[in-house]
């Protein structure tokens, strides 16, 4: 009968559960992060080249 005391309390403890949802939620929340950034790269990379084309064709002017 101890068994199926053991079962009994298995059943019912729920503190697994808790630690499963969060580690799926966060899995989520990474992915999504890596798909968006995976979305945005291509953009941000020709966006990073006209910035520096047109930072290196700026002059300073040192004299007033």
């Amino acid at each position: 009968m101890k068994l199926f005391r053991v079962i009994r309390n298995f059943q019912g403890d729920e503190d697994g559960a808790v630690t499963v949802d969060w580690v799926v939620l966060t899995a989520a929340v990474v992915g999504l992060g890596v798909a968006a950034l995976a979305a945005i790269r291509s953009g941000t990379g020709s966006l990073t080249s006209k910035i520096s084309q047109h930072l290196n064709a700026a002059t300073i002017s040192t004299t007033f």
